[in-house]
């Protein structure tokens, strides 16, 4: 990915912020969209929401791009709508599956999601297959959380991927949730990011609590002030972990890249607030399938070009591009 920042939006923090919050999103019309709510097999659901499309055309095959969104993401995030937006202009389908408790609407099961919850990513991704044209290819993205999940099944999945999916792109993903876990628990990403984070995550999991009383400790959830705290008391436990160290290690992606076996792109800015650098691979520590891009600029998910206040369209353009060629097909970049 040959990127450069605009002068005028320095440092990785505000190549974070600036873009989630002022930057354009979209070059044609807003996406609308329609939800499917799909039962999942332990009596739970999810919603997957569906860009609004002009009706299939006999013999005309359209490829579908799939979404996995960050934490606390949706298919109203920032990224979510600029890939939209350029499954449009190429005439794809376009699906963004939301995980348990993320759409809206608090989920009924007293599971969550996490950031290694690749049994959920290969239910959607085989019911995606399996409701989609044969021969049309699944191109599939994960922002953040969501790409560390996708790249565990992809990595779990291994020569049985191909049969799903043609490509798969993780951006701005914690592979290695630890150095990840470092990095937002310190100085101004813990005042800023971590707070931000769990103002939602709080909330809902005490909601969680009142569904089902005794999950866990009320009072140490009040206090909990990191995501150290918070997933030693909610997600490691409520996942089958034993703690946030087994957490962070069993659900990183980095330790098996070289197990994919269909083609990934692996997108890290170097000045992410949330993904230390030295923390990111090489690519002679991954398998011939993965690529690596690692710019130096873009921050967390951000990537702003052009002029104040500037546009999220490149990253998502230059991944959704790389996917489609992996899977031969033809890609035209919208003009900016």
């Amino acid at each position: 990915m040959n990127y450069e920042a605009p002068a005028w939006l320095p440092g990785g923090n505000l190549q974070t912020i600036w873009p989630a919050l002022y930057g354009r999103r979209v070059f044609g019309p807003p996406p609308q969209y329609r939800r499917e709510r799909w039962d999942t097999p332990d009596g739970d659901f999810v919603d997957v929401d569906f860009l609004a499309t002009a009706p299939a055309v006999p013999g005309v095959v359209r490829p579908l791009l799939v979404l996995f969104h960050g934490l606390e993401g949706s298919s109203r995030s920032h990224y979510a709508e600029a890939f939209a937006d350029v499954a449009h202009a190429q005439g794809w389908d376009y699906a963004v599956p939301h995980f348990r408790g993320c759409s809206g609407e608090i989920n009924v099961g007293p599971r969550a999601y996490h950031s290694g919850d690749f049994e959920e990513i290969g239910w959607v991704l085989r019911r995606l297959r399996a409701g989609h044209a044969a021969q049309a290819p699944l191109l599939v993205v994960g922002v953040s959380l969501g790409g560390n999940a996708l790249l565990r099944w992809a990595e779990e999945a291994g020569g049985t991927a191909a049969a799903t999916v043609a490509s798969v792109a993780a951006v701005s993903s914690p592979i290695d949730l630890a150095a990840g876990g470092w990095a937002i628990g310190r100085g101004f990403n813990r005042q800023v990011y971590t707070r931000m984070f769990l103002r939602s995550m709080k909330p809902k999991a005490l909601a969680k609590l009142a569904q089902f009383p005794g999950l866990f400790d009320r009072a140490a959830m009040l206090a909990a002030r990191d995501l150290y705290a918070f997933d030693k008391l909610f997600t490691a436990p409520l996942h089958g972990f034993q703690s946030t160290e087994d957490y962070w290690g069993r659900a990183s992606a980095k330790p098996h890249l070289h197990q994919i076996q269909i083609p990934a792109l692996v997108v890290n800015a170097r000045n992410d607030p949330f993904v230390p650098a030295w923390s990111l691979p090489h690519q002679n520590h991954v398998g011939r399938h993965v690529t690596l891009w690692q710019p130096a600029h873009g921050g967390h998910v951000g990537f702003p070009k052009g002029r104040l206040p500037g546009h999220v369209r490149a990253m998502p353009d230059a991944v959704a591009g790389w996917l489609a060629a992996r899977a031969g097909l033809p890609f035209v970049p919208t003009p900016e």
